[in-house]
């Protein structure tokens, strides 16, 4: 039995996705979390807290597209068409929250509060968007021969737009939990008391998408409630409520460790994107496109994969690296630039 290089391909898009959600979402999340602090010192440990290792996080959504593109040019090719508008839309709020991010260091104290705005709207945006996209590649794409056969505003929908707003709230949650791990008192505290209503409102939004896209879906509601199937995969809502109610726990506690409610929001995001593959596989292209049917020659599949056994482990060991070398709070008054 042969390699099968879709799979290791399709693993590698779905770490690559998953590891941009956890880096980047903690960082958007504290743009989103902006409007909830007003003390301008807080806002600059809320930066401080993510400016050393902000812009590599995004290295995974580099390497996540340029393997789509690659190793499944078909669903690339689809999606980029299907989503042009949503997905540009979160490019220019990547943009304006990369440009805000570095400016507002160096704003003169009248300038400030504008690239402030531009941070908090950058960040909505682009995970607004981001949001939408998970909703579509959910609901699925008319697909004629090997071209998308919609239209371009086909993603305005009520499920798509609900997504959105789920993710807004996802990492915003995760924003949090950061902070609590990042910062001391008094933004600590402030952060603590967030969480709470952030995790009931992210426990709604579960809720309501988890009814919601197998009322929609009959292949989804099959995936899921079938037998066995149903037995199976009921631990992944059962540990949702159980790192939930840890979370809502450690947050109650002052003297739990700090890292712990970023670590469980993590858990949390992990099944969340569990349940997401669970619903779509093997499709790559819901709702009738696999991942096999929209890859690319093992040729070229077999070529990449040798630039990207060894590009990732480099990955991996910088982000370590920065990580561990920037551990630890960051103090009022202690600027990185």
């Amino acid at each position: 039995m042969g390699i099968d290089l879709s799979v290791i391909w399709f693993v590698i898009i779905v770490f690559s996705t998953l590891m941009y959600i956890v880096m980047d979402g903690f960082d958007l999340g504290i743009g989103i979390l902006f409007p909830f602090v007003r003390g301008a010192q807080d806002r600059d440990v809320m930066v401080n807290s993510v400016a050393p290792v902000w812009d590599g996080n995004e290295t995974w959504l580099v390497l996540g597209g340029a393997a789509l593109f690659g190793a499944f040019p078909l669903a690339y090719a689809v999606i980029v068409d299907a989503l042009t508008i949503p997905l540009s839309l979160m490019l220019i709020g990547l943009i304006f929250r990369g440009v805000a991010f570095e400016f507002r260091f160096k704003a003169t104290p009248a300038h400030r509060p504008f690239w402030d705005k531009a941070f908090i709207g950058g960040s909505i945006l682009a995970t607004y968007c981001q949001g939408v996209v998970v909703g579509a590649v959910i609901s699925g794409f008319p697909v004629t021969g090997r071209t998308f056969s919609g239209s371009q505003l086909d993603w305005i929908t009520p499920f798509n737009l609900f997504c959105g707003l789920g993710l807004v709230v996802s990492y915003a949650l995760l924003g949090a939990s950061w902070l609590v791990m990042k910062s001391a008192d008094p933004l600590l505290k402030t952060m603590r008391n967030i969480i709470k209503p952030l995790l009931m409102v992210m426990l709604a939004v579960i809720a309501v998408i988890s009814i919601w896209t197998p009322l929609g879906h009959p292949q989804i509601s099959t995936r899921w409630f079938s037998l066995p199937n149903f037995w199976f995969l009921l631990p992944v809502p059962l540990l949702v409520v159980a790192c939930s109610a840890w979370l809502w726990l450690s947050v109650s506690r002052e003297n739990s460790w700090h890292s712990t409610p970023f670590l469980l929001t993590l858990g949390l995001i992990f099944l969340g994107f569990s349940g997401l593959g669970i619903s779509i596989w093997p499709y790559l292209i819901p709702p009738s496109i696999t991942l096999w049917q929209a890859a690319a020659p093992p040729q070229s599949q077999g070529f990449m994969l040798v630039g990207a056994l060894f590009i990732i482990p480099i990955i991996l060991v910088y982000t370590f690296w920065s990580y561990y070398v920037f551990r630890g709070k960051v103090p009022h008054g202690e600027g990185y630039h």
